[in-house]
């Protein structure tokens, strides 16, 4: 039976800019996609613009536009930046859509009709000034546990401490800077206890990394609590059916936004919705940051249980991103905006170098500059590029373009990367994309020594067809590592693809031997990083912070 996949990131907050933190998700999740695809599964990759929430409606407000207006924007900015980075989406739509109204009321009903709602008043800080309530991260004041001053309204940045919004010490409006006055006010709950058994089950059954199941353990122990799931308006978001002036809380209905933009993707392309979302037959995938665990793997699954659907089938977690070993800074550069490191550098730069960085749990990885350099200089540029360029430029300069039936004594190298397929195969499914990526080096280490050893520059010189079937020797092993590299630096190889003369790759191509042909023209495939470039890019984004501060 053919697999059938759907997969999805997290949806990205329409009141930003796309950064590199972000697109280590982005990366991670195109790049498991694409081999999905590259082996022939019918896989589809959706996500949306989160565009829900006070911070979207206080943002419109002071740009004085709306909030539809505002999202609309964003939605082209991420775009831009994704595409840039080649991720591609099969659909990336929007949270603020008929589709996921209509799913947001369903599932809120059906968890209402189970008696998985509770209403129950609620104190909460109000600002009279700009009439509104105040959501935890719009509420500033000192820490109730270490004193720590200009902190949130429900954590602290210094000691690491959760509290609630009302225990904040000396609290102001994160807008205006005024004190906020407590009202009362009736809120919406669900009954997150009430899943406690199945949720547990569902985490212990490999639906999760190892280390989230053990850290999603504490949760389990210490009580599952009902989760707020409305807002009071003003509110930029779906109002809660049977009310006046209550709002889906954003973070309800952004999970929706998985379905909703499936949803649009099957009333366009046929697909059928409850073969994915009502049946274990199909697999659903999702890719998140270690942050959002307790939405994803609690929250999430208890919904899609409360209201008839079916739960994932993995979750695949990954850590955070340092620069140099410290969280991104924007005094210091390293806060990179996807835009601005497209203007500086190659983005399959960051590309490869996350490769070779992501493992399959969720721990956090490391943009090194120096190594990143490195890497890109040595491996990207100095063992995939350079096999390619030699060997094409020599072959249409000296040799007319014509390639042949490859040198006998490169069949073991050529074999050698063949029979790799299966354990290649087998760390792009587990997402162990660093060992990919090593086991690809390693051979075309051993391509680039057999042509060191047969050295054609000089056969050219007294036995020209040596030298060619040498030199397709080199070509053939190129091509044979473009299918490993293809979900990694597609752009890479679609060039690779047109200089050889051959049909785009698939992982079925490993078992292909294209004859002797005509190759294309040759395309610079790869360009070293020149450390000025970095230096510009660190320079440009520490001032543009600067600016806005």
């Amino acid at each position: 039976m053919t697999r059938k996949l759907l997969v999805t990131s997290a949806l990205p907050y329409a009141n930003g800019q796309i950064h590199i933190g972000h697109l280590v998700e982005y990366i991670q999740t195109d790049i498991w996609v694409r081999y999905q695809k590259l082996r022939g599964v019918d896989c589809v990759y959706c996500c949306a613009d989160d565009t829900h929430g006070t911070p979207i409606m206080i943002r419109a407000r002071k740009e004085g536009i709306t909030p539809e207006q505002l999202i609309a924007a964003m939605h082209a900015e991420h775009l831009r930046d994704f595409t840039a980075f080649e991720v591609a989406f099969d659909n990336y739509y929007s949270t603020h859509s008929d589709e996921n109204r209509a799913f947001a009321e369903s599932i809120y009903n059906e968890l209402r009709d189970g008696g998985h709602i509770a209403v129950r008043e609620v104190e909460q800080a109000y600002c009279e000034e700009d009439q509104m309530w105040l959501p935890d991260r719009f509420l500033r004041g000192k820490c109730p546990k270490c004193g720590a001053e200009d902190q949130y309204g429900d954590s602290c940045d210094a000691c690491g401490s959760t509290y609630r919004p009302t225990d904040l010490i000396a609290p102001r409006c994160a807008v205006c800077g005024l004190p906020p006055v407590r009202r009362m006010s009736d809120h919406y709950f669900f009954k997150l206890a009430d899943f406690a058994e199945p949720l547990r089950h569902w985490v212990r059954s490999g639906h999760v990394h190892p280390a989230i199941a053990n850290k999603l353990e504490e949760w389990f122990s210490e009580g599952l609590r009902d989760w707020d799931i409305s807002r009071d308006g003003p509110y930029f978001g779906f109002r809660i059916p049977g009310t006046e002036n209550k709002y889906f809380y954003v973070w309800l209905d952004a999970p929706i936004g998985y379905m909703a933009s499936f949803k649009n993707l099957c009333d366009r392309t046929g697909r059928d919705f409850d073969a994915y979302w009502k049946s274990d037959a199909t697999e659903l995938h999702h890719f998140i940051g270690k942050d959002i665990v307790y939405f994803h793997a609690l929250f999430w699954p208890a919904m899609l249980m409360g209201a008839g659907f079916r739960t994932p089938t993995q979750l695949a977690i990954h850590g955070f991103l340092t620069v140099n070993g410290q969280k991104m800074s924007k005094s210091r550069g390293t806060f990179i905006n996807a835009r601005t490191f497209a203007k500086h550098l190659d983005p399959q730069t960051l590309r490869y170098y996350y490769a070779s960085k992501l493992g399959p749990g969720p721990e956090d990885i490391d943009l090194a500059i120096d190594d990143f350099i490195n890497r890109t200089n040595s491996e990207l540029v100095g063992k995939l590029a350079n096999l390619v360029s030699r060997a094409a430029r020599m072959v249409g300069s000296k040799l007319g373009g014509l390639t042949c039936e490859p040198d006998p004594r490169a069949a073991g190298m050529l074999k050698n990367i063949r029979t790799a397929a299966d354990e290649i195969a087998a760390h792009f499914e587990s997402r162990n994309f660093n060992l990919a990526v090593r086991q690809i080096c390693v051979l075309a280490d051993e391509a680039n020594k057999y042509l060191e050893e047969t050295q054609p520059w000089q056969a050219i010189k007294t036995d020209p067809e040596a030298a060619r079937a040498q030199l397709s020797a080199a070509l053939e092993a190129a091509r044979l590592l473009a299918v490993y590299l293809k979900p990694i630096i597609p752009d890479f190889v679609a060039k690779v693809e047109r200089c050889l003369a051959v049909a785009p790759l698939s992982w079925a191509s490993l078992a292909e031997t294209p004859g002797p042909r005509q190759l294309g023209e040759f395309e610079r495939l790869a360009d070293r990083i020149d450390p000025a470039a970095v230096e510009a890019m660190i320079a440009e984004t520490a001032a543009d912070q600067a600016a806005h501060k």
